[in-house]
């Protein structure tokens, strides 16, 4: 069995986590720093370039993402 590692979504929540103000609602947005960080271990991956520990840290901020997405869209689907 192969188990994907990954750096816990929560270890960011403290620091990279901000909430961004869209017309009168409050959206989970990552930090200009985490953001960074994102496209920058995307792009090394496009080009084959990830350790294991950049490819765990990918992962866990990908799921983080996938989170935020879901939180947003309900937050949004809500206030209609």
């Amino acid at each position: 069995m192969l188990t994907e590692l990954m750096v816990k979504p929560s270890s960011w929540i403290e620091k990279e986590i901000q909430f961004s103000q869209v017309k009168g609602l409050y959206l989970f947005k990552f930090t200009e720093e985490l953001q960074a960080r994102l496209d920058t271990l995307s792009e090394q991956e496009k080009q084959g370039q990830l350790n294991s520990e950049e490819e765990a840290e990918l992962a866990g901020i990908l799921e983080l993402n996938q989170i935020f997405t879901l939180l947003n869209a309900k937050i949004i689907a809500q206030s209609k």
